[in-house]
């Protein structure tokens, strides 16, 4: 005999064998026993969910000759019948390639006579949602008033496809997806019967791949073990039948996107290239990889939520400390996008090594979730500013640092400063902890200065950082803010530093000078 696919081999035959619709299946359990049968049910949900084959299952029991709690015996003739495809009272179509008019027609036809053996003739429509509308209204009628001895099974993927008058007329039954823990489980039970030797942490991940679907997890495993057939299947195998990044290699790949070190990122692009990795399967396990990255908490907890090891938790706990919430959300956003695109670009490469160039370098983005990336650069170059003297600019050779002051005008003393001014001056830095994250980011290296007329000056150090400021929303709510403390309306005018230049070169600092007559006050 041939081989049979896993997926096929162990397909369940029985309700008690049937993993992750627990609560569906007892419902179908309790109407059997009841005999309150439905004529009509209309199972949805994703693919590898056990929709058909939980209806086979159901189509059993209906017929058996000594159920079992609602649970078919599998061992009378009927049972045996229907489990080998051959019995006369189970008719499956496929409605993706019997989709007119004429096929519910015959349909229609066969449902006058009753069965031969059997209580029910049982039909099992699968990707009903591929009928034309023609066919449809053909099966209005039969599905809504169909013999006592018949029932509809309709099986599709897509619900929003089918006609609500379709709808009306049967029992709904959504499909959870599988969780990748009763996956594990099942493949590791699987693996014990056909005498496999399978690491765990590798049926871990392949019961992530298959991504909430029974089938597709058991069909991974079929293709890996068929690579390494007669060897212990480990968790680097698999990684390379699938063509799938360990972990390991994401922590590295984020930390460089960190530090904007563009060789170090498109480098392990090129080993991903030459280890065989395919590139968007590569995007979209990054993408999951800064999600768990971004829900990772104190807690021990959180290692289940996020279906992980303990290990790759602690991992993900160590490098959180090292990334902020909003670069995390850019990140997404970015590589979500990325991953639609890839699927359809003939150059899959050069599309993901654009993007993670663009990421090392911020200014190249115009989208307002990258001015996060953009002020965290800044704040970071600022910082070597002032711990290592050698990073500020040098002076000019042949000027000593007191001609290069005298040639730059000294800038004005302000005039009598009002009281609102003054106010604002004196607490500023208070003022600004009520304001949103994003404001407060943006003021964190901002210095207060006054123009003619108690204008205020609102200095920032560089044009980057002034236009985050002026743009128009974070502008009128630092107005509302300062409004809201003082009683009355200030006007600010947002300026930025000249390159090369300090700030008290060009403009008075008012906050400065407000502590000091503060301190002199105090002293007297």
């Amino acid at each position: 005999m041939s081989y049979m696919a896993l997926y096929r081999k162990f397909r369940p035959q029985g309700f008690q064998d049937v993993k992750g619709q627990e609560a569906l299946v007892r419902t179908l359990k309790n109407q059997i026993q009841a005999d309150r049968i439905g004529h009509a049910y209309l199972f949805c949900g994703t693919r590898g969910t056990g929709k058909t084959t939980v209806a086979k299952i159901f189509a059993k029991a209906v017929n058996c000759e000594h159920p079992r709690e609602g649970s078919p015996c599998g061992a009378c003739s009927m049972c045996r019948e229907i489990g080998e495809g051959s019995s006369m009272n189970v008719i499956e179509i496929d409605a993706a390639s019997n989709n007119g008019v004429d096929n519910i027609r015959e349909i229609r036809e066969e449902v006058s006579y009753r069965p031969a053996k059997g209580k029910y003739k049982v039909y099992i429509i699968d990707e009903v949602h591929m009928l034309s509308a023609g066919a449809f209204n053909a099966l209005l009628k039969t599905l809504e008033e169909p013999p006592e001895y018949v029932i509809f099974i309709l099986a599709t993927t897509e619900v929003h496809k089918i006609p609500v008058t379709i709808l009306s007329r049967c029992q709904r039954y959504d499909f959870r997806r599988i969780d990748s823990g009763t996956i594990a489980e099942r493949l590791q039970e699987l693996v014990e019967k056909e005498g496999l030797q399978v690491e765990e942490k590798a049926i871990r991940y392949i019961a992530r791949m298959g991504d909430g679907s029974m089938r597709d997890a058991l069909s991974l495993l079929d293709q890996c073990t068929a690579f390494y057939l007669g060897e212990k299947l480990t968790y680097e195998h698999v990684l390379e039948v699938l063509g799938a990044v360990d972990q390991s290699v994401f922590g590295k790949l984020l930390e460089k996107l960190l530090a904007a070190e563009v060789k170090g990122v498109i480098q392990t692009v090129e080993e991903l290239v030459l280890q065989g990795r395919e590139l968007t399967q590569m995007t979209i396990d990054f993408t999951w990889y800064l999600r768990n990255l971004l829900l990772v908490t104190e807690g021990e907890e959180a290692a289940e939520l996020l279906e992980i090891s303990a290990e790759q938790f602690h991992q993900l706990q160590s490098l959180r400390k090292k990334v902020e919430d909003e670069t995390l959300f850019h990140y997404i956003r970015v590589f979500s996008e990325l991953s639609n695109q890839m699927k359809f670009s003939g150059q899959k490469r050069i599309l993901l090594e654009m993007t993670l160039i663009r990421l090392c370098r911020p200014e190249m983005e115009k989208k307002e979730d990258a001015l996060w990336d953009r002020l965290r650069r800044m704040e970071q170059r600022l910082t070597v500013m002032e711990e290592e003297p050698s990073a500020r600019p040098v002076i000019r050779e042949g000027e000593t640092k007191l001609q290069q002051e005298a040639q730059s005008p000294r800038p004005a003393l302000p005039e009598a400063l009002t009281e609102e001014v003054q106010y604002v001056a004196k607490n500023f830095r208070e003022i600004i902890q009520e304001a949103s994250p994003l404001l407060r980011i943006c003021l964190k290296k901002a210095r207060l200065s006054a123009g003619e007329g108690n204008l205020l000056l609102v200095v920032m150090p560089s044009e980057v950082e002034a236009d985050a400021v002026r743009a128009p929303e974070r502008l009128e709510e630092l107005s509302r803010l300062l409004e809201e403390k003082t009683e009355k309306q200030i006007r600010i005018d947002v300026r930025q530093m000249e390159k090369g230049r300090r700030f008290e070169d060009s403009f008075v600092d008012i906050e400065q000078q407000i502590h000091m007559e503060l301190t002199i006050e105090e002293q007297e």
